[in-house]
């Protein structure tokens, strides 16, 4: 109409802003010590998402069952473990179930820390069960061993690379695993190994795992080491004895099935105590 005056609204809408997902934090350390035969909990804290169950069976070895109640690993997760056994206690650490590394969302990393600490006489035998790598997993682990002269340490870390079952494939993840033994203050074991990106490529590279689907490392430090070289090549794993006091090995696998057919004959033969029961459910 003539004369009416109009007028323009302007409105400003603000971008949505991306709300940062909570992470899951995990603390565990458990000391020990000999006390009448048997391994005895000295001292236990555990916080977050990291809990620890003793399975009730009686024996010299102190059997722990690790868990994770988050009920998986991503980017911007962290763990950490720290276990220490007095002079003369054995203990057998494992976990109740696989961990899984799933897609991490842009950022971080999901970080695991272990740090095991054995005084002389003392044995620790660190036997997590898998690591599954999902597609998009980023995954880095630091392992810190600290071992008196006369102390034992088994430790072995398996991982499995996608769910071969589910037809998956590893085209985008990252696995950076880092290891650091020393025996009475002197490093006897440095070992890193770093996967990242297509994944699948490079495990398929002859000179890397020939095409194999699942790994495991273990390494056996102590003055019993070099007495189990043989046996253990005979279970048919290419064993090496890198120093008088420190066995290693790398075992592949077509899949992690196959890869547990191997790998527990060998944890039989180079543990003191019976495999964990969370190994055979």
């Amino acid at each position: 109409m003539p004369g009416r005056a109009t007028m323009t609204v302007m409105t400003h809408v603000q971008p949505a802003q991306t709300v940062p997902q909570p992470r899951a934090r995990g603390l565990l350390r458990l000391a020990l010590r000999q006390a009448r035969g048997a391994a005895r909990i000295d001292r236990l804290h555990q916080a977050g998402s990291l809990k620890v169950l003793f399975p009730r069976e009686a024996g010299p070895a102190l059997e722990a069952v690790l868990l994770n109640t988050a009920g998986g690993l991503t980017g911007g997760d962290r763990m950490e473990v720290e276990i220490a056994a007095g002079a003369g206690a054995r203990a057998v650490i494992s976990t109740q179930a696989a961990e899984r590394a799933y897609r991490a969302p842009p950022g971080p990393a999901a970080e695991v820390e272990v740090r095991l600490r054995a005084e002389p006489g003392a044995r620790l035998d660190w036997l997590p069960q898998e690591t599954i790598l999902f597609e998009g997993a980023k995954l880095d682990r630091r392992l810190k061993a600290e071992l008196d002269s006369g102390a034992t340490a088994l430790i072995v870390e398996p991982v499995i690379f996608g769910r071969m079952a589910m037809g998956e494939v590893l085209r985008d993840a990252h696995l950076h695993d880092r290891w650091q033994i020393r025996v009475g203050g002197r490093l006897v074991l440095a070992d890193a190994l770093r996967l990242a990106g297509d994944v699948q490529a490079q495990l398929a590279r002859a000179a890397v795992a020939g095409g194999a689907g699942a790994m495991a490392t273990l390494c056996l430090v102590g003055p019993g080491a070099a007495a189990k070289l043989g046996p253990v090549r005979a279970l048919g794993a290419a064993a090496s004895l890198i120093r008088d006091e420190v066995l290693f090995l790398r075992m592949l696998a077509v899949d992690g099935q196959a890869l547990r057919r191997a790998l527990i004959p060998v944890i039989e033969c180079l543990t003191e105590a019976s495999l964990p029961k969370v190994w055979r459910l």
